[in-house]
């Protein structure tokens, strides 16, 4: 690890108008309020109902736990930030929030994928679904994706604290990600960010395409299905597509392309960590019948 000169950065965050950041202030309060809401509602609903015991549900648990863990890795400091007129964060607070930032984000990616396996396995091998997606293998593809995601974050960590900082310390952004960083960084950071894209950027492109695929081969296998059946399990696979490409769409866009940053990075950067966590509870609830009659039933009809 280098030896670097600087202990604290500053980051710009949104906007330094004070107007904008009262409004920003009362608006992502309001946002990470609903989102911490709506993926707890989701979490102690799939915990305490008798109905929605499947795998599709098991892994909806922890998708909805990443994304409130997701949405905290930025949110809070954010809001926090649009009253305070020095945006400081120490190199050791940067640094976790790197670490959080990508495996929470990793999490979100690698339960989507699980989410379509189950899909997959419902839908193109129904009679041997209840073998292949078992309690027990339910319990081991969540591990192995927290792995998964602990060695994707330790990789990114891994670089940033490669970068030695000699100069500015402005972070042009709200939260600490590789790539405004290395803005910062007193050495060429062409190799860093090749690895940078080789990891997040090929997990992103990697897992969009394997959900794609994931998709036609269901649509594809539909065709033999009942009205009734292909209508269900069109409702559910539109929900989860809805949630890749609005998560997908803005990680792809941020971590496969070359070292540059550009003004919108900003606000796809919002898209994906403040955007996405509230999303998904409401995607997932409001085109999923079983969720919402557990909702009711569970909450005497109060949600």
């Amino acid at each position: 690890m280098y030896n670097h000169s600087i202990t604290e950065f500053i980051l710009f965050g949104l906007t330094e108008d004070p107007e904008k950041q009262k409004a920003i202030f009362g608006v992502f309060l309001i946002l990470y309020i609903m989102t911490l809401i709506g993926n707890f509602l989701i979490m102690v609903t799939i915990k305490m109902s008798q109905t929605l015991g499947s795998p599709m549900y098991f892994f909806l648990f922890y998708l909805s736990f990443a994304d409130a863990c997701f949405s905290t890795t930025t949110a809070p400091r954010l809001i926090l930030d649009a009253l305070s007129q020095k945006k400081i964060i120490t190199y050791n607070e940067c640094m976790t929030q790197v670490f959080a930032v990508h495996f929470f984000g990793c999490m979100d990616v690698l339960v989507l994928i699980l989410m379509a396996f189950d899909r997959y396995a419902a839908i193109c091998k129904p009679l041997r679904y209840t073998t292949i997606m078992s309690q027990h293998i339910c319990g081991i593809l969540v591990i192995l994706a927290w792995i998964g995601s602990c060695i994707h974050s330790s990789a990114q960590i891994f670089l940033a604290l490669r970068l030695p900082f000699c100069g500015p310390n402005v972070i042009d952004h709200y939260f600490c990600d590789l790539q405004p960083l290395m803005k910062l960084a007193c050495l060429d950071t062409y190799v860093i960010n090749l690895l940078v894209v080789s990891n997040s950027g090929a997990i992103c492109m990697v897992s969009f395409i394997v959900l794609l695929i994931s998709y036609i081969v269901i649509l594809y296998s539909l065709r033999n299905h009942s009205t009734e059946g292909r209508r269900k399990a069109l409702s559910t696979c539109t929900s989860h597509f809805i949630v890749v490409v609005i998560f997908f769409g803005p990680c792809i866009f941020i971590y496969t392309r070359p070292p540059a940053t550009f003004p919108i990075d900003k606000m796809v950067s919002l898209f994906y960590t403040i955007g996405t966590p509230l999303l998904n509870p409401l995607i997932y609830t409001l085109r999923n019948a079983e969720v919402k009659n557990a909702m009711n039933k569970l909450w005497g009809g109060k949600v």
